[in-house]
């Protein structure tokens, strides 16, 4: 697999049941391939090379046997040949040679220091990885008092790119262009020592002559507020590292609670009322950022992936703003069909707030008959809105286009039949035909 040079993304042999160490050939993936080697039965030291270097502990977590950096377990020492500096675990392979008057093997408090130096070393190594919770904890604890002053300046006065980590008011900036958004990028959850959690995107290392720009885009995002849209509430920038720092929603996506997990041991299907509850706040954070928002903005990545559910299976729109600010960062992005975008997306026309309905469309004809975005019929497949309209043609009966885990609210069918016939128009081929967020949220008030 280390051969594999192109590979992109993250490799994920999570839950595999891999045993012994773990080959230090995958630090030939490219640098920015992300490997997850959770809960495996994973043994012995982590090795520093290539992709494998600067990764956190939650890339490991799971496997007890594991040691060293970024774990805290630290591995015991080989006692065999311990005079010599490689024999030192983690000990970087460009470390310089050791001269005659190097300490290794003198008296025995020279041989403490030696060692000293040498885990002193490795902490450099690793120093990277621990910045992250320094961060979070630094940019809530003081940067808030910034003035504004401080805020605008992007460069210091020998025109290098300083670090930035700003907190929002309510006076910031409201330009924003619409730019097609789309999720990209790893997020962490973090726990700060007084409890808070937060959910820490990365967006990558590029962008480093466009902080200016960021600055204006994330923190217009930054200003919206809305009870049905995950909160920005701050950023981190600089040259090598892009972050943003959201409140952290519980419950995870959607997407999990209609279909479950793999590895989970556990599934509770959704109620009618739930489905209803996240169908009507789905379309107020829709209402708000078409209508109300500073500008009459537009998602363009719709699914139910970036919809997170919280404490009371409220919905929170998520992600909103990210492809511009990926586009900054020089973070790679594409715009391909995934059963959520409306037809019209794949031509080279302007974002358009019908892409979010067309989309919220599908999201309802998912939470109503539990199937995915692409629909496997016999041999062949079909996206599910052509499926819906063949049932339609075919005269099925509800039963057998509704979700399983609903058939005790067999009760509800004049809802469930109101909030299909409201999905089939958001879906409309004619883009004229589909109404806007403001009158679907309305015929759903009619029916709560």
């Amino acid at each position: 697999m280390g051969n594999l040079s192109s590979l992109q993304g993250t490799v994920d042999l999570s839950h595999n049941h891999f045993s012994g160490s773990i080959p230090a050939s995958l630090g030939n993936l490219p640098e920015k391939v992300y490997i997850d080697l959770t809960f495996n039965n994973l043994s012995g030291p982590i090795p520093q090379t290539g992709a494998l270097m600067n990764r956190g502990p939650t890339a490991f977590i799971g496997n007890s046997g594991l040691c060293g950096p970024p774990l805290k377990n630290m591995c015991a020492p080989d006692t065999h040949g311990a005079s010599s500096p490689s024999s030192f675990p983690f000990l970087p392979d460009n470390y310089p040679p050791q001269d005659s008057d190097d300490g290794f093997g003198k008296s025995g408090k020279s041989k403490r220091l030696s060692k000293g130096a040498v885990v002193g070393i490795v902490v450099g190594d690793v120093v990277g990885i621990c910045l992250l919770g320094l961060l979070f904890s630094y940019c809530y604890s003081r940067v808030c008092g910034f003035t504004q002053d401080q805020e605008e300046k992007g460069f210091d006065k020998g025109g290098k790119l300083r670090k930035e980590c700003l907190c929002f008011r309510k006076d910031e900036s409201e330009t924003l262009s619409d730019h097609v958004e789309h999720g990209i990028g790893i997020v962490y959850k973090v726990v700060l020592e007084e409890g808070l959690t937060l959910a820490v995107r990365r967006l990558g290392e590029g962008g480093s002559q466009r902080f200016k720009e960021f600055q204006t885009e994330v923190e217009a995002i930054g200003k919206l507020r809305h009870p049905n849209i995950v909160t920005l509430r701050a950023y981190y920038w600089s040259v090598d590292e892009k972050l943003l720092i959201y409140d952290f929603v519980p419950n995870g996506s959607l997407a999990t609670a209609i279909h479950g997990k793999a590895g989970l041991a556990t599934f509770t299907p959704l109620s009618w009322s739930d489905r209803l509850k996240i169908m009507k706040g789905i379309a107020k954070g829709l209402v708000y950022l078409h209508e109300f928002s500073p500008k009459k903005y537009v998602h363009g990545d719709l699914k139910p992936g970036n919809i997170l559910l919280g404490q009371s299976m409220e919905p929170h729109i998520s992600d909103f703003g990210l492809g511009r600010l990926a586009n900054i960062a020089e973070v790679s992005t594409s715009l391909l069909g995934n059963g959520y975008q409306a037809p019209e997306t794949m031509k080279v026309v302007k974002p358009s707030q019908k892409w979010d309905v067309y989309s919220y469309g599908v999201i309802l004809l998912e939470l109503i008959t539990g199937r995915l975005p692409i629909v496997q019929v016999g041999n062949s497949e079909m996206d599910l809105v052509q499926w819906i309209q063949l049932c339609i043609d075919e005269k099925k009966p509800l039963s057998d286009v509704l979700d399983l885990y609903l058939a005790e609210d067999a009760d509800k069918e004049e809802e469930i039949i109101a909030v299909l016939k409201i999905a089939i128009a958001c879906v409309h081929s004619n883009t004229e035909k589909r109404p806007i967020m403001r009158h679907v949220l309305d015929a759903l008030d009619r029916l709560l």
